[in-house]
This record gives structure tokens, sequence and C-alpha cells, in this order.
């Protein structure tokens, strides 16, 4: 197996394709994937994060840390696992500055993150336990607020009652399971007071 830096296209297609967001994330660093006999298995995809304070309370400046946003993956790599652990690698030969990766799995789709454990990250625990920023069903279709946004809507569900679907309504999320990946010695003495343990499929 081995990984290159993707190009856009293939960042793209893989996202739209092998991920189940099908969403294109803005990307800081991306690698494709390739497997033994060289067919192209997809992307890794790291993003500076659509939350700019991610990194705040661990005293650090975006450049520093970074956010996993896409595995979007075929299957036909020989081990997840060992792509993403390359991947980490060369993401920091890419980027000497960074010293913490975040990345999250989400419940709603039955995550826990087995990749992550697989891979040694450090279980911060579940955010969003509340359901976070809720989703809103338009004609059908579960849509991010941002995503609404974008196409010059209000993100108010009487005023998208009113003006584009009558049945819209507020999807709230299961949460997420937060992960954290330290870079550097420094780091992983700062994260590892923050570790539970990994959460089970059965405890969803």
């Amino acid at each position: 197996m081995r990984l290159e830096l993707a190009t856009y296209d293939a960042l793209r297609y893989a996202c739209l394709h092998f991920h189940y967001a099908k969403a294109v994330p803005a990307a800081v660093c991306s690698f494709s994937v390739f497997n033994d006999n060289d067919e192209w298995c997809g992307c890794i995809v790291y993003s500076g994060g659509a939350n700019s304070k991610l990194g705040n309370k661990f005293n650090l400046v975006q450049g520093e840390w970074c956010e996993l946003v896409r595995v979007a993956l075929n299957g036909k790599q020989e081990a997840t696992s060992q792509a993403l652990a390359m991947s980490i690698k060369m993401l920091k030969q890419y980027n000497p500055l960074l010293k913490l990766i975040i990345s999250y799995a989400d419940c709603d789709q039955s995550h826990t993150g087995i990749i992550y454990q697989a891979t040694n990250w450090i279980y911060e625990g579940k955010v969003q336990l509340n359901g976070g920023t809720p989703r809103i069903r338009i004609f059908g279709e579960v849509k991010h607020p941002r995503t609404i946004g974008k196409k010059g809507w209000r993100c108010n569900i009487e005023w998208l009652r009113e003006h584009i679907d009558p049945n819209a309504e507020y999807v709230y999320t299961l949460g997420k399971h937060k992960y954290i990946m330290p870079l550097n010695k420094k780091m992983r003495k700062i994260c590892a007071p923050l570790a539970q343990p990994y959460p089970k499929r059965e405890e969803q």
C-alpha cells in the first residue's frame, strides 16, 4: 500500500462517492491511497476545521492543529488503519508545525471510532450530548444549517415553513465521539489526562 498527495479531482470524487456525507470539505492536506495492486482506493482528507476555536483548550493556534474530516475509501485497501497511520506520518512531514489532530465519529451513523481505536488515538468523550446544532429536514432531506445558509435561506424553521417547505422540521443528532491524536511528546503529556475508555458499539 502507498499514499501520495491527492489532486482536487481525486479528493472530490472520493468524498462524493465513498463517504456517507456526500460533501467536499475544504482541505489543508489530503492523500490518495493505493493498494498493493496499485489500484486507487480513495482519499484521506485533513482540514483546518469548521470551528477555528477547537485548538484553544490546548493553547494551539490555527496551523498547529487540524481536523481529520474524511476517510473516503472504497474498501479495496488492505487495511484502513494502516492507511490512516501512513497518512498521519506523511501529514507531519508536509506540515511540521502541526501538534495535534482532532476527529469525530458520528453516532448518527452508528460509528464508535474503531479506526481511531486501532491507531491509538486518545478518546476525549462524547460531544454535542444534547444534540448539538440541529439539522433541518427539507423536502425529506436532512441538511446542515450551513448548507441552508449557502442557498440564501434563513435557518429559521418558521421562515422555512412559510417560504420553502411547509413540512420543514428540526432533526436533533445523537452527538459525536471525539478523538485526538497528539503529534509530539509534549502534546501527548497535555492530552493524556483527558483520556476516557473507548466506547463500544453496544453503548450506542
